[in-house]
């Protein structure tokens, strides 16, 4: 089983060109501007202090690349959508992202982050698509769970099944940074993405 406390961060890097040696296999993880991504990779390697936090969103505006173990990368990407940036982030964000799926990497899976307590946009559908058009191994991770009632948490996998339009394949994921929920299946997710 992977060590996740020996992640690391290794380099912020404005394009993918620009990825640290040597190549290891990658998980991206990518989702909201303020959906919870530095909080979340925090809690998966059990270190406060591994990814910066912000309460201001947008404030990732790199590919942040941390090793775990010596055996892959996690690929933090800069949140889409609303940021203080202004609109040109979701502009630089596109680019971004063609950059790094247009050339050449060891990308082993996609952990998609929405924010549970609402509903997807187009944005979120936009990236979805294009992960799905690539044919990428992905599984939707859904952060801030413990904010919700049970009633809530039954409703998200039909709220997905009308945004993105179809019956998904795998059970989205349910966590909550804060309180630690959902982490060591999100491990055993990550683990498998790896495998295969």
């Amino acid at each position: 089983m992977i060590n996740f406390k020996t992640a690391r961060f290794v380099i912020s890097a404005p394009a993918y060109q620009l990825a640290p040696q040597p190549k290891l296999p990658e998980i991206l993880v990518v989702g909201k501007s303020n959906v919870g991504k530095s909080s979340l990779l925090n809690a998966l390697c059990d270190n406060r202090n591994l990814a910066f936090t912000s309460s201001k969103p947008g404030h990732t505006r790199l590919l942040n690349f941390y090793d775990v173990e010596g055996k892959f990368y996690l690929v933090d990407a800069p949140g889409y959508g609303y940021s203080a940036a202004g609109k040109g982030h979701l502009e630089k964000f596109s680019e971004m992202m063609e950059g790094y799926f247009g050339v050449p990497n060891l990308l082993k899976g996609v952990l998609y982050l929405l924010d549970s307590r609402h509903a997807p946009t187009q944005d979120d559908k936009d990236f979805y698509d294009f992960v799905k058009q690539n044919h990428i191994p992905m599984v939707l991770v859904m952060t801030k769970v413990d904010k919700l009632n049970q009633s809530e948490k039954a409703k998200i996998p039909a709220n997905l099944k009308v945004a993105f339009g179809e019956a998904l394949a795998i059970n989205p994921l349910l966590t909550s940074a804060e309180k630690g929920i959902g982490m060591d299946k999100l491990r055993a997710q990550i683990d498998s993405f790896l495998r295969n």
